[in-house]
């Protein structure tokens, strides 16, 4: 299966008594794809994959899977990697079985492995699945980056498709595009990376600010990759004060949970240890989005 260009790191919708709400994140991922979307990622970063339980990610998986299905479009790709290779390849397995069309695996955090264990963990996980992974470079969130090299020999995988590259390394991105073979792919981990990796020759974006723009994002891309410099450019300049203030406000998922719920699409509160933003990050949001134009469809309950 196409896994596309434009993914969303869809957050995870709680309800008033902080329980996963199945209903409105399948209302989420069916109104992302109408957006632009190509699909969406489920319980990554954005997604508050540190505080789901195994079950949750699970059942989340299959219920989003079921609402794109309806609609007979949009990909569902998994988080389905922890500092542990062989929970990591457990979750794998179970996503496979539960409908998953990829799987994005995070760079292990804490426990901060050498290249060759980082190459070896890789590299059991995607022997264990047929599906398509993409891998995800964000040190960040794990301290600890995965180098170009060790990017490349994880590429040679056949089933290793591509990467999500958050590094904030534009070098390190390069050297992955000139070194990688054939059909590999780059998505953007950084919103505000997406148009400067799309003119090096990357694929797409594993995008936040889709939430919101998609529509947009999607033209962007789709004037980068057919020439239209100029229009590629006067969209990033527009959406780019958008892009830094869902990721500079507070720690993401937390601004972009904010402003869904502000918007009128309601996805609840963060899980502890997160919490919502303060008087100034909220006001920061707020004034944002009201120079912005969202193309969310906003979810009606049936």
């Amino acid at each position: 299966m196409e896994i596309g260009r434009l993914l969303t790191a869809m957050v995870t919708p709680f309800a008033a008594d902080g329980r996963v709400d199945y209903k409105q994140a399948q209302r989420l991922a069916q109104s992302l794809v109408e957006s632009g979307s190509d699909g969406v990622v489920v319980f990554g970063t954005t997604g508050e994959a540190p505080t789901l339980t195994h079950e949750e990610k699970i059942h989340l998986l299959q219920e989003v899977k079921q609402a794109l299905e309806v609609g007979g479009r949009g990909v569902v790709v998994a988080g389905a990697s922890t500092y542990s290779t062989a929970e990591s390849v457990e979750l794998a397995g179970e996503a496979e079985r539960a409908g998953a069309d990829g799987l994005l695996l995070t760079v292990p955090y804490y426990n901060k492995p050498p290249q060759e264990g980082l190459f070896r963990h890789f590299q059991a996980i995607a022997a264990s699945v047929s599906l398509p992974c993409i891998l995800y470079n964000v040190p960040g969130r794990t301290s600890l980056n995965m180098t170009a090299e060790t990017t490349l020999r994880l590429a040679d995988i056949p089933n290793i498709i591509g990467v999500k590259e958050a590094s904030g390394d534009i070098i390190q991105m390069g050297r992955i595009l000139a070194g990688a073979p054939t059909g590999f792919r780059v998505w953007s981990g950084d919103d505000q990376f997406t148009l400067p990796l799309l003119s090096m020759g990357g694929y797409g974006v594993v995008c936040v600010v889709s939430h919101l723009a998609g529509l947009q994002m999607k033209a962007l891309i789709e004037a980068a990759v057919s020439g239209r410099t100029e229009e590629a450019a006067s969209i990033h300049q527009r959406l780019l004060p958008l892009m830094n203030v869902l990721m500079t406000a507070a720690s993401n998922p937390i601004p972009v949970k904010f402003a869904l719920n502000h918007v009128g699409f309601a996805v609840g509160k963060p899980r502890l240890p997160l919490v919502e933003p303060d008087e100034n990050a909220a006001q920061r949001i707020l004034d944002e989005l009201s120079r912005q134009r969202i193309d969310l469809p906003l979810a009606v309950e049936t």
